[in-house]
């Protein structure tokens, strides 16, 4: 296991907090405790407290953002952006990441035990949304003692979060730098959820969210993921990757998989139905779908008192979040008079460019993250 230039072995951590009734009030109306996060740190706090960076994850994702657990051969999956000399230095910056609620990877979600049942939430879990998701992320910054972060960053989902933590806590956060995301969902990013909470719910095994003592809805969470995965990719990306290929048969099949992108497709698939819940992708993708930083309001007269400087990168061949949506998110950081700066990277990757062009990204997140330290007056972080 190679762990040069990394932050090696690294522990995922706990918090419980929002015991009722001191529980934590959701956009919804409903009220959710205790509730516990997952979460992962890198790197010191300084004596000032003043070089945290929180940064968040996608649809999928979860606190294991960098370094490696305890007999893993595989890093976190930002692991090339976040360590010693890389985009996010752990040598100069204390980084912090959390599982969102209505996670399954640690943090409290709809697999997770109903203190008034005993027994799994499922359904019962209440609606979550973006902001019940950094409300619950600033209640783990208050833990750790960290009244005002660097900078806040995620790409797609984690993109999302922050914006809505430059919004929701504008004096606590200095800069933000949402990557290949939106201020809200278009029709088509809503369909494409749609489309996979649909298959989910289609599979016989799902029973109305009610299989933690059963057989789970393996077929239909898998399906949703490969939906996902094509929208991750860019047809560019699929012809270098797979071409017209053909894939070996196992057996003779009229339908089994002939192509390797079908193939490759149903791996994908397979293995995340052995980490993922069905239930937490229900919630969470519906979470995407109501976001909507406008709130009617105009987005530029939302960000008017935000008070951090702002990196927005997007990539030409994301067609899940295309660039538009960041160019639009600039516009109105202008007419909101934020400092605002927009990269749009060329890359065949399509969505996933995010956790996979690194070197453009490092060179753009060094340099701001240089220049929002010297705009404080003293250099330092």
């Amino acid at each position: 296991m190679e762990t040069n230039k990394t932050t090696g072995i690294v522990e995922t951590k706990y918090l419980t907090f929002a015991q009722p009734p001191e529980d934590l009030a959701l956009e919804s109306g409903e009220r959710l405790g205790p509730i516990t996060l997952a979460y992962e740190t890198y790197g010191s706090l300084n004596e000032g407290r003043t070089n945290a960076i929180l940064l968040f994850h996608a649809l999928s994702g979860d606190a294991h953002a960098a370094g490696y657990h305890q007999g893993d051969n595989q890093p976190g999956w930002w692991d090339g952006m976040i360590g010693p000399d890389k985009a996010f230095d752990t040598n100069k910056y204390f980084v912090i990441c959390s599982n969102v609620i209505g996670g399954c990877m640690g943090s409290t979600g709809p697999s997770s035990v109903n203190p008034k049942t005993g027994q799994p939430y499922s359904l019962d879990f209440p609606i979550i949304s973006i902001k019940d998701m950094v409300n619950a992320q600033a209640r783990l910054l208050d833990y750790l003692g960290i009244d005002k972060l660097l900078c806040v960053s995620g790409g797609s989902m984690g993109g999302m979060q922050a914006l809505q933590w430059a919004v929701s806590y504008p004096t606590r956060v200095r800069s933000a730098i949402p990557i290949a995301t939106t201020a809200r969902h278009s029709p088509q990013q809503i369909a494409f959820n749609e489309v996979g909470r649909q298959a989910i719910m289609a599979d016989p095994n799902w029973n109305n969210g009610g299989y933690y003592s059963s057989t789970p809805p393996t077929r239909g969470l898998s399906v949703a993921r490969m939906v996902g995965h094509i929208t991750y990719m860019s047809d560019a990306s699929m012809a270098e990757k797979f071409g017209r290929r053909f894939k070996d048969r196992v057996d003779n099949e009229k339908f089994e998989p002939d192509f390797e992108v079908e193939g490759y497709l149903q791996y994908r698939g397979d293995n995340f139905v052995k980490r993922f819940d069905a239930n937490s992708y229900l919630y969470i993708t519906k979470a995407l779908d109501y976001f909507d930083l406008e709130n009617g309001k105009g987005l530029n007269q939302v960000l008017k008192g935000v008070k951090a400087k702002f990196l927005v990168i997007a990539f030409k061949s994301d067609w899940l979040y295309p660039a538009y949506q960041s160019r639009e998110i600039v516009k109105a950081c202008k007419l909101a008079g934020i400092d605002a700066t927009y990269c749009e990277l060329n890359s065949n990757y399509g969505h996933d460019a995010f956790l996979l062009e690194i070197e453009e990204q490092e060179y753009l997140v060094k340099h701001f993250l240089s220049n929002v330290i010297e705009s404080n007056g003293n250099g330092k972080s």
